[in-house]
């Protein structure tokens, strides 16, 4: 017996941690997040900066679509989505001549994809995106 009363028996040195359990958890995360991710190809929109517009002659009446958080405008008057694509077909001389788009007022990105879509679709594949 010792000084206590109990003997323990002789000291044992502290267990080295293992890290087997720390790269389990490690690889079934990354495991996780390779399935949980999405993998793809971004979709890159077809525009042209404000210089392409500079460097050719424009032609016809000016075609300015204005997207703003409530309305979209052409040339400064107001119009509904669903005529959009036929008032600007009207103002083109020629099917690639160039439309140019501006986002007003905290118009939101999808608010101009929409548009820009909807041209796309009405044909119209000529855009110049401003400021």
């Amino acid at each position: 017996m010792t000084q206590g009363g109990f003997d323990l028996g002789p000291r044992r040195h502290p267990r080295r941690m293992s890290l087997t359990p720390m790269i389990d958890v490690v690889f079934l995360l990354l495991i996780f997040f390779m399935l949980a991710s999405r993998f793809g190809t971004d979709v890159a929109l077809p525009i042209a900066g404000g210089a392409e517009g500079a460097a050719t002659e424009w032609q016809g009446v000016p075609r300015l679509v204005d997207v703003t958080p409530d309305d979209i405008l052409l040339n400064g008057t107001a119009i509904a989505p669903a005529d959009l694509v036929a008032a600007v077909t009207q103002l083109l001389p020629e099917p690639s001549d160039a439309v140019i788009l501006r986002p007003r007022d905290d118009a939101d990105l999808q608010r101009l994809v929409t548009v820009m879509d909807a041209l796309r679709e009405g044909g119209i594949t000529n855009m110049i995106l401003v400021e």
